[in-house]
């Protein structure tokens, strides 16, 4: 796991939207497209609206969603409405190359294994994504990957439909089609993830956080995130940047 530490967010969010650019131009001159998967919450916000500012060929790119939660089309629950706001509305990318996870179906867990497939058809069988963008919880969770939930031990589908969870049932990526990912991101920001960050850094399979591999992972961080000593100690490589 490399870890990158920058002064503040604003910081961090830039150089996690340049770190992503580069993934993308890196993808489409290796395998002609990029299939990324996004994350939501308040924290990548100003990440992906640096992202729509930077050199990307969006006419090869393919997003798609980490984890969603149920909720009307347009609510502000909804993590596509995040995502929207901040990357879609500003990025010159097709509209059909945004697959948005059918979370108004009236039958969920067939609505997640159409999802699973339409990921197949894009990524192959099995489905490998280019990059996956994750959050990180103040409780270990990531993605809708959250503490004690069943979705946690699945091995035979790549996406799943979670309990309730802070109000609302979400649908996730599981850890098979996370783990499979050609380079995993983590945008981690505030003085409040600085122990959960070294549980991270542990692989700490105790946290849900700490059962994603780590050999295709970035950390990028602000000094809050990343002030407990335990984040640079042996086994992480680790790097200090400015702007």
């Amino acid at each position: 796991m490399r870890i990158e530490v920058f002064a503040d967010a604003a910081a961090a969010s830039k150089a996690a939207a340049r770190i992503i650019a580069a993934e993308a131009r890196e993808s489409v001159a290796a395998r002609g497209r990029f299939v990324a998967a996004f994350s939501g919450g308040p924290t990548p916000r100003t990440m992906l609206r640096a992202l729509a500012d930077e050199d990307v060929p969006w006419d090869r790119v393919h997003i798609a969603q980490v984890d969603e939660r149920v909720a009307p089309a347009g609510n502000p629950d909804r993590n596509l409405t995040m995502l929207r706001e901040s990357l879609l509305d500003h990025a010159p990318m097709p509209a059909g190359n945004v697959h948005a996870m059918p979370v108004e179906a009236p039958d969920l867990i067939a609505a997640a294994a159409g999802y699973a497939h339409a990921l197949e058809s894009l990524a192959g069988s099995p489905p490998v994504l280019d990059f996956i963008h994750l959050g990180f919880g103040t409780d270990g969770h990531t993605a809708s990957l959250v503490p004690g939930d069943p979705v946690l031990d699945i091995a035979d589908a790549h996406v799943a439909v979670t309990g309730v969870y802070q109000g609302r049932q979400r649908m996730t990526l599981t850890y098979p089609i996370i783990n499979r990912a050609r380079r995993i991101l983590w945008l981690v920001i505030g003085a409040e993830k600085a122990d959960m960050l070294v549980r991270l850094r542990n692989a700490d399979s105790s946290i849900p956080a700490g059962r994603v591999r780590q050999d295709t992972a970035i950390v990028v961080a602000d000094e809050a995130a990343a002030a407990n000593p335990g984040v640079s100690a042996k086994g992480a490589t680790g790097s200090r940047g400015t702007m």
